[in-house]
């Protein structure tokens, strides 16, 4: 379900006017989350009309550059690949944003070329992910999914939120050597807003 758009962004797609579109769903519940709202049910709002998306969409023709597809966790939703072909149909760039949760996903859209830039979220390093993620994370999913991104010829880009609570500065360069090789990887500065459950492991020491 599309739980919110923005219609315009300068910021959120390198180089490029855009829209996001905003999914609601994550199997993650990283205490860090800026967008809680689309991850908790109990929180999701009213979502927003297909119609009304596209609507919007074909009334931008020739002002916006492209459409970031984020969320929550857009790879959990079953009409995304029909999503994307529509967007795509209609003219516009697509940049897709991900945790890494569904390999799957990725495959079928990187074999099929149907997005135009990813950018990834790692969270931690590995022996820090169900810490950082809130959840018993599938380890194995996050490099498929890594090395798939890393392997493509689409643009992207890896990212980590920089909690300093809870992630080191030897976490950091432990994250960056997964990507070596990738096109960018940028660090994150994180900012207290309105966040996810355990929010006390926010203050903790670092771990």
């Amino acid at each position: 379900m599309i739980g919110g758009l923005q219609k315009t962004s300068l910021i959120d797609y390198p180089g490029k006017i855009a829209a996001i579109i905003f999914l609601q769903g994550c199997p993650f519940r990283c205490p860090f989350c800026h967008n809680p709202d689309l991850v908790l049910p109990e929180r999701f709002k009213k979502p927003v009309s297909m119609e009304g998306v596209f609507a919007f969409l074909d009334s931008r023709k020739g002002k916006l550059d492209g459409v970031v597809i984020s969320g929550g966790e857009p790879t959990i939703y079953n009409k995304l690949i029909s999503l994307i072909i529509n967007i795509k149909k209609m003219g516009f760039l697509v940049k897709l944003d991900t945790n890494g949760c569904c390999p799957d996903v990725l495959k079928i859209i990187l074999k099929n070329n149907l997005v135009d830039y990813i950018a990834m979220d790692i969270k931690a390093p590995f022996e820090k992910y169900n810490i950082l993620a809130g959840i018993s994370v599938h380890l194995e999913d996050i490099k498929e999914s890594i090395s798939l991104i890393s392997n493509s010829k689409i643009e992207h880009e890896f990212r980590t939120t920089y909690v300093e609570t809870l992630l080191t500065r030897k976490d950091l360069q432990d994250i960056e050597s997964y990507v070596t090789g990738a096109s960018c990887y940028t660090i994150q500065k994180y900012i207290p807003r309105d966040n996810m459950v355990n929010t006390d492991l926010l203050f903790s020491a670092a771990l």
